[in-house]
């Protein structure tokens, strides 16, 4: 019996769960809502907006869609899981209470402190004078961090006080609250050093099937140099993190976050992502988020062998236990983001995409900020695409995923070209 999937978002992280469910042989119709012009060669791309739960209710109910999978973070934290579950439709997603582990840093903490899971030390500051007073009490460098969501904006590392205590301002008093309510309260945190690595799972709230780790890179230039960004690339696996290191993260901190949630009432049905630093006394975490990353996912997938509807289905009725343990293909993968000159600050959108039709034989490329415009292909954001490979090596597939992205070309593309470099070299 076939399955009717809707899956909700626009970035390259929406294309690769499309381009994954497509592949099933358990797949319906799909659709995706509001998608890109990469989704629409999958899909069908609908106008619902992620945020507007009556318009996707309406569209859901027309369509005989039988589950949707949730790709981003605020329509979790608004609760959409909650309003779909509650008229009797099946979502892969948390409800708003298990999104709290990314819309509230502060909660998340919570759990994790009284969980026993590894973390960095913080302090929670609900006002400016007590931010402050943090600030000038913490060794340095620290870390100042929104309790709510801020679209990738919401995490400041800073060197001196003088930037700390200025972040602090910015974030939090008058005119200069940049983030809005999103900083009504913060975090001053400890920094940590050593390699991030993201890892996923996959619960029902009870078992948890672990997914390859993976790598991303956060700021926008070569040598990690530059402004932080939604992520300009990401790889996997990393010859870091073996397996009893996985097994580690697992037992330490993905099993009893999910217990922490629990006992709370809240049974978590979806993705949980750790953000992790290997520090030299283990890993710790450095925030967890409610959903598929971006652009891990775009690495992640290519990996699975495994049939995606059914494990988003099994997940999403509290039947993982029931579910084969994941298989994974062997190799590497790699994906290198092409992104719009100036990101992530201004820039420009409109500009056609040419090389689409020219990548080489096994390039994938998934679509971010893309939008069609007659017959064209153009930009429209500052993440416009992900340029994937898997090969045997990550040599080989850091190869041919920047000869995919070299093939492609619009005005202003700008993408870092030590994507994975360190997996072959020890630093980058």
């Amino acid at each position: 019996m076939s399955t009717n999937v809707l899956v909700v978002g626009s970035g390259a992280r929406e294309h690769a769960l499309i381009w994954k469910l497509a592949a099933s042989n358990r797949i319906g119709q799909l659709f995706c809502t509001p998608g890109n012009a990469g989704t629409s060669l999958l899909s069908e791309n609908l106008i619902a907006k992620a945020t507007d739960f009556d318009a996707l209710t309406r569209e859901i109910e027309a369509r005989g869609i039988d589950l949707v999978v949730v790709g981003p973070e605020d329509p979790l934290a608004r609760g959409l899981a909650d309003h779909l579950q509650a008229r009797g439709h099946l979502v892969f997603g948390p409800t708003a209470a298990g999104a709290r582990i990314e819309s509230s840093k502060m909660w998340a903490k919570e759990i994790m402190v009284a969980k026993g899971v590894p973390v960095g030390h913080a302090v929670a500051c609900n006002s400016l004078q007590a931010a402050l007073d943090a600030v000038y009490d913490a060794p340095l460098p620290l870390v100042i961090k929104a309790d709510g969501l801020a679209a990738g904006k919401g995490v400041v590392i800073c060197e001196t006080r003088a930037e700390a205590e200025a972040t602090v301002r910015a974030f939090m008093s008058g005119a200069d609250n940049a983030l809005g309510d999103a900083a009504d309260a913060i975090l001053v945190e400890e920094f940590l050093e050593g390699m991030e690595v993201s890892f996923l799972a996959i619960t029902d709230g009870t078992t948890v099937l672990p997914l390859t780790p993976a790598c991303d890179y956060k700021r926008a230039y070569d040598n990690d140099l530059g402004p932080n960004t939604g992520g300009m690339g990401a790889y996997t696996p990393s010859a870091a993190v073996d397996r009893d290191l996985v097994h580690r993260m697992i037992d330490e901190i993905i099993v009893p976050t999910v217990a922490g949630m629990s006992e709370r009432g809240i049974i978590y049905h979806g993705v949980l992502y750790a953000g992790m630093m290997l520090t030299t006394s283990g890993p710790k975490v450095l925030e967890f988020n409610c959903r598929f990353g971006d652009p891990e996912t775009q690495v992640i997938l290519p990996m699975l062998d495994a049939d995606l509807v059914g494990l988003c289905e099994a997940t999403a009725r509290g039947e993982l236990a029931a579910f084969p343990a994941l298989d994974w293909f062997p190799g590497a993968c790699v994906g290198v983001v092409l992104a719009s000159g100036g990101y992530p600050g201004d820039y420009t959108t409109g500009h056609p995409i040419t090389g689409l039709d020219a990548v080489p034989d096994n390039g994938i490329v998934f679509h971010a900020g893309t939008t069609r415009r007659g017959d064209d292909v153009v930009t429209a954001g500052g993440r416009v695409l992900t340029c994937v490979a898997r090969g045997e090596t990550i040599g080989d597939a850091r190869d041919l995923a920047y000869a995919t992205a070299r093939a492609i070309s619009f005005d202003g593309v700008q993408y870092r070209t030590d994507i994975a470099l360190r997996e072959l070299v020890g630093d980058g």
